[in-house]
């Protein structure tokens, strides 16, 4: 969000709403399409009168799934292993003031978060601490505390690395300030980079795209209010800019995500739709090649709401568009300048107009399917594709055994024949896919997999959550 704003009317209940499926284009007072909802827990429940961002953990010791939003007061921490079910498990304070913008990201079991509030800093919170709460909602203590900026906007985690990028401080004249949180209790500054326009929001990756100039170099991909920028931060000591990209009718350059092929960067203004009168629009950057990104085409929603932050699971494109609230939209023919909205969960259901109001942010990335929205208005909602339903389906159908697993997987069907396995990341990327001849029973080697949670996919139909030590 950009960091000036009207002041928020909030919109405050004490329900919490429970499943309710999407029929007949509603979710009880919900617009829908293709997404039910789960459940949502109000701003009043969780303790404050506004909500932003959202990210998500999922515990390596049992696969249980949490939810973090940020909140202008805090931020707060919600088991939705039973999506159904959630329980509010607690919040850890602002450090300094309350402020409308915080941000989370995490790392190796543990949240980083920032705020805009002034002198807040970076605070460090393990995560495994919420496995013994006792007495729901607690009020938790912050673990470390990083003091290099005060304000800040934003934090990227590039996971691969173990480096954490704060923009949007008041360091490196607002660009990217470097620290190394491979200690996570014992953040360390690792330097910066500000030759470039304030940063608002950015990606960070290992490169494995198509500019063979630049793989397996650290590249950081910045959202720079009227630009994007890319630089090379493989060597902190020394950062390098690599280019910068332009595009038309330019107002608010605000957030992006690369497509899983490292092609394309998918990007918001965030001002575009109230200054010039589009519906969401939203920008895609070429990127074959690093050194001049071009603008391949522009995707022009249906609806007049502003779009905000976006993030790609395979080839979906999850959006959450203020007003307008989680859209996802398929990005399987980008190359051929086509994107499709195919689902769509409103959690404004009064109105889609340009203004600063509903879904903040969205996480879609659980094994489980569970999507998490935070809505700066009603608090957190917990949708899911209709076509999966509530339950893990794969318990009824198929037993997976040792899980968790390090070598070997022995799936075995209680009638249906195995055709197909597939085992996806937490980013939604496809690591593994075997077809077999139709059998009751298959083993499947998983040794060459990182420790970490991923998502087997059995006969296209069926998902189970799989844990690899």
């Amino acid at each position: 969000m950009k960091r000036i704003l009207p002041v928020f009317v909030m919109l405050l209940s004490t329900i919490v709403f429970a499943q309710t499926p999407c029929e007949n284009g509603m979710a009880g007072p919900y617009p829908c399409n293709g997404l039910d909802l789960l459940s949502r827990l109000s701003l009043n429940v969780l303790g404050s009168d506004r909500g932003n961002d959202s990210w998500g953990w999922t515990d390596p010791q049992d696969g249980k799934e949490y939810a973090i939003m940020g909140l202008g007061n805090g931020a707060a921490f919600v088991d939705i292993t039973d999506p159904v079910n959630p329980i509010y498990l607690g919040k850890l304070p602002t450090h300094t003031d309350p402020s409308t913008w915080r941000d989370i990201k995490v790392y190796n079991n543990h949240a980083f978060i920032v705020s805009e509030a002034s002198g807040h800093g970076m605070q460090v919170f393990d995560l495994t601490r919420l496995r013994s709460v006792s007495n729901a909602p607690e009020t938790f203590t912050e673990d470390a505390h990083y003091s290099g900026f005060g304000n800040c906007h934003n934090i990227v985690i590039n996971e691969e690395t173990g480096y954490a990028y704060a923009v949007g401080t008041s360091t490196f004249s607002g660009g990217p300030h470097f620290v190394n949180i491979q200690d996570p209790l014992n953040p360390v500054a690792a330097g910066g980079f500000n030759e470039d326009n304030y940063c608002h929001d950015a990606q960070v990756v290992i490169y494995n795209g198509p500019d063979t100039d630049y793989t397996g170099r650290e590249i950081f991909f910045g959202s720079n209010e009227d630009r994007i920028s890319i630089v090379d931060v493989t060597d902190k000591s020394n950062p390098e800019g690599i280019s910068v990209g332009f595009y038309g009718s330019v107002d608010y350059t605000h957030q992006g995500w690369l497509t899983e092929d490292q092609r394309y960067y998918i990007m918001g203004d965030e001002l575009d739709e109230s200054t010039f009168g589009f519906n969401t629009r939203t920008i895609i950057f070429d990127l074959l090649d690093l050194d001049n990104p071009v603008v391949h085409f522009e995707y022009e929603a249906d609806v007049a709401a502003i779009d905000h932050n976006g993030y790609v699971k395979g080839n979906d494109f999850y959006l959450s568009s203020y007003r307008a609230g989680l859209r996802i939209i398929d990005i399987s023919d980008i190359d051929n300048r086509n994107m499709v909205e195919t689902k769509f969960f409103d959690t404004y259901p009064s109105s889609n107009s340009a203004r600063f109001d509903g879904a903040w942010s969205v996480y879609p990335y659980f094994a489980s399917g569970s999507i998490v929205i935070s809505d700066i208005d009603r608090g957190l909602f917990i949708v899911r594709d209709s076509t999966l339903g509530i339950n893990d389906v794969s318990t009824s159908s198929f037993a997976v055994y040792p899980n968790p697993a390090s070598d070997m997987v022995n799936i075995t069907s209680k009638g249906e024949p195995i055709v197909q396995v597939e085992i996806f990341n937490m980013l939604g990327q496809k690591v593994m896919d075997q077809n077999f001849d139709e059998k009751l029973s298959e083993n499947v080697d998983v040794s060459n997999l990182q420790s970490g949670m991923y998502v087997m996919k059995i006969n296209s139909t069926t998902t189970n959550r799989l844990l690899i030590n």
